[in-house]
């Protein structure tokens, strides 16, 4: 275990074997997963239905869903000590340093009072060159938060949003109860790699969370890395989540994978729309273009990776289209942005609760030139921190789509 705890006040003292209380994982722990499944080693979260899991079989897709972004345990305790066990599988890339290790960050009475890694765990090993992935096994770690102050709290462990988690044990030495809904509004998001937090610094620092903790709401985040492809399983999954505020940000890995062209994009973008609708037909529902990213702007997709800082640890990523195929429909940002804003204004004459946002407001051409993407494609922790301070701005803020309903 790699501490990275900040000072808390309280005792230090490592509780005997004895003095410890365990807790079994039960849904009304764990807030942020739409799906909990049993596995040999414990209990694994997942971010979309089993249903939906089933009528897919891409592994990018199940790595995305089963990292638990924005998922985290929430409890009420009087524990000056927490131990928790778990299974990792962390991402590695053949032939390229060892990637960070995944941060766990630790809420007390809603403010960060400790930051904590694990070791061991399972790697999955990805070979950029030829596509291939392997798994290779390791043990279950421990994360440990002692001396937490003494006295009754709630608590909040953030799983690490970039390692898929299996929970195995929760350790006190108190006992543990589920804390009461508050009644804070629901916001259900979802989005690409930015949104599920890639490159941010910690689980509650990516900017949906940053975003949350300023609106006072609580998030559901189904940014799915690689994965926001207008599926009609996950427009169903966020059909059958219990909402008060809806965002989808819909457009870049559209262009990443070379999915799709304008003819099928216009109409999977109402369809995705009408099945948000079925289930939440007045809910403020927030459509959010792609931030700026240069490659893309006009040039179409794939995304192709570039190796040629891979030895230092850095992947970075071009566009390996044509800027002539856009003639043949073939879809840049500045084309998705333009059909999405017309859809929207053409939707929004019989949808007074539908709202548009351009993605530029959040992050544009002159914060590019002060915070660019590292990669080319993914924002690093500081920009993660400006996009979640600029949405909260814009979608909570008094004059925002948000703003009346969090309330």
């Amino acid at each position: 275990m790699k501490s990275q705890r900040a000072p808390v006040p309280g005792s230090s003292t490592t509780p005997r074997a004895t003095d410890w209380t365990a807790t079994p994982f039960t849904g009304d722990l764990l807030r942020g997963a739409l799906d909990l499944e049993r596995t040999e080693h414990g209990v694994l979260p997942h971010r979309l239905p089993a249903r939906a899991r089933a009528q897919c079989a891409d592994g990018q897709l199940a790595m995305a869903e089963a990292q638990p972004s924005g998922v985290r345990l929430v409890f009420r305790t009087r524990a000056t000590a927490v131990e928790l066990d778990t299974l990792r599988t962390k991402m590695a890339y053949q032939g390229a340093p060892p990637r960070p290790d995944g941060v766990y960050d630790l809420l007390v009475d809603g403010h960060l009072a400790g930051q904590a890694s694990v070791t061991g765990g399972n790697v999955l090993m990805m070979d950029m060159t030829t596509g291939s992935a392997e798994t290779r096994p390791g043990p279950v770690g421990t994360v440990r938060f002692p001396g937490l102050p003494d006295r009754v709290k709630d608590v909040e462990i953030w799983l690490p949003h970039n390692e898929i988690t299996q929970l195995v044990a929760l350790r006190t030495d108190a006992p543990v109860e589920a804390v009461p809904d508050g009644g804070r509004k629901v916001w259900l998001h979802h989005g690409s790699s930015i949104s599920h937090g890639s490159n941010a610094a910690s689980p509650t620092t990516t900017w949906p969370a940053l975003a949350a903790s300023l609106g006072g709401v609580e998030l559901i985040n189904l940014g799915l890395g690689g994965s926001a492809l207008l599926d009609p399983f996950t427009a169903r999954a966020l059909r059958d989540t219990p909402a008060d505020l809806i965002s989808v940000k819909i457009g870049l890995n559209l262009v990443n994978t070379d999915l799709m062209r304008l003819r099928a994009f216009t109409p999977a973008v109402h369809g995705f729309l009408d099945t948000i609708r079925e289930g939440h037909p007045t809910t403020p529902l927030l459509v959010v273009s792609p931030i700026l990213c240069p490659i893309h702007e006009d040039t179409p997709g794939p995304t192709a990776p570039d190796f040629s800082n891979l030895g230092e640890g850095r992947l970075q990523f071009k566009a390996a289209g044509d800027p002539a195929e856009r003639a043949d429909g073939k879809l840049t940002l500045n084309v998705i942005r333009d059909e999405l804003a017309r859809i929207v204004k053409q939707r929004a004459a019989d949808d007074a609760d539908l709202h548009y946002l351009d993605g530029r407001d959040l992050y544009g051409q002159t914060d590019f030139a002060e915070l660019p993407l590292p990669d080319q494609v993914h924002p690093d922790a500081a920009t993660h921190r400006r996009l979640g301070e600029r949405f909260a701005a814009l979608a909570f803020g008094i004059d925002g789509p948000f703003a009346a309903e969090r309330a």
